[in-house]
This record gives C-alpha cells, structure tokens and sequence, in this order.
C-alpha cells in the first residue's frame, strides 16, 4: 500500500503539544500569535487533555487542521508534514518527566522523544505547581532537557499573586524561545530528510 503524503505546508510549520493543565484553555493565543508570525501550526494533545482542558474545535478552526491525539493506523495518510519546531505549552509536571526519561506512550510524548532525534528545535512552558517543582526527579528532567538543547520559559504555577487575581501565561513566549539563537546541545542531531512517523511504539 503507498502511504499517503501529508498535505505540504507553505510556510514554516510548528508542532503545539498541548497538556492538561487550567491554562490550555488559552492556546487559542499561541495558534494565533504562531500565525500571525508566519508558521502554519497543527495541534497534539495528551490524551487527558482532550477531556475538557480546550476548546478541540476551536482549535481545528485556528490551524486548519485536526487536532491529534492518538497514532494513525498504516492506511490513514500523515496529518502534519514534519515540524520546523516544536511549542510544549502548557507543558505539565507528568509529560516532562516521561520526555526527559524516554517514555513514549502517548503520541504526544513519543513525538517529543522523536523530535529531539530530528534535530528539532523545542521551546517549554512548563506550568508545574511548586510542591511538584521540588520534586528530585522533575529537577533532574529539566537539567536533562537542557543539556539536550530544551529551551525553557519560566515556570508559570498558576497560583494566585499576593496582590490577587492569576498571572497570564506568556503563550508568546515559545515562539521567543523558537526565535532565539540555537541553544547549546551535548551531541550532535541527525542530518536533513526524517519526518516523524506517528507510529505506535513496539
């Protein structure tokens, strides 16, 4: 069977992986400032937040494309032509650390996994409460992920400021973090001509 080519993009194309967090309900603001800076976008979601943590439809509208979640079958065509870049945001204490450890169950994680192999450049919102930041093995996650050439903005916890109200997530900070000069990397990527695959893992 020939596998069908995903539609080709005519602008740069960046990889928004979504995670079940209160702020993703806000995304809408990264596909627009993304388009407005000149990337075509497609949507990737964990599973768990697709369960009400953002507006799917909305979304789809913004990109023109499907928003995904799970692995294609071998007959369906590829939803996204490769990434440019990839945006985590908002990126939550339970992705980071299945990323930073190489667990590629969910298409979302598997595509960070792969992304990194590619070469690909990566920006991170993390928005990880304090009592979790704390945690050794999330410390240990974003000190791996740097080394790998992770961008991070600062951490957002969502928790009210002392003078009331929640601070805004800086969703136009990825495409600055994408923007910025290469950051430093401890090996060296692949060359030109792989896409990711959106196959299960085995």
């Amino acid at each position: 069977m020939t596998e069908q080519a995903p539609q080709p993009a005519e602008k740069p194309f960046l990889y928004v992986v979504v995670c079940a967090a209160g702020v993703a309900e806000g995304v809408g603001a990264l596909l627009t400032a993304a388009r407005e800076r000149g990337w075509e976008s497609g949507v990737i979601a964990t599973p768990a937040a697709l369960n009400g943590f953002f507006d799917v439809a909305a979304a789809e509208a913004l990109t023109g494309r499907p928003v995904r979640s799970a692995w294609r079958t071998p007959a369906d065509p590829r939803p996204f032509p490769p990434p440019d870049a990839v945006a985590v945001a908002p990126a939550t204490f339970n992705t980071i650390n299945k990323w930073s450890a190489g667990i590629a169950d969910t298409l979302a994680a598997a595509t960070l996994c792969e992304a990194h192999g590619l070469g690909v450049p990566i920006a991170v919102l993390p928005c990880v409460a304090d009592a979790l930041a704390v945690h050794p093995a999330y410390r240990d996650s974003l000190t791996r992920l740097r080394a790998m050439g992770v961008r991070f903005g600062d951490p957002h916890t969502g928790d009210p400021s002392p003078a009331g109200g929640r601070p805004g997530f800086a969703w136009e900070r990825a495409l600055d973090l994408l923007d910025a000069a290469p950051a430093d990397r401890d090996d060296t990527p692949p060359g030109p001509g792989s896409a990711i695959r959106y196959d299960p893992p085995t």
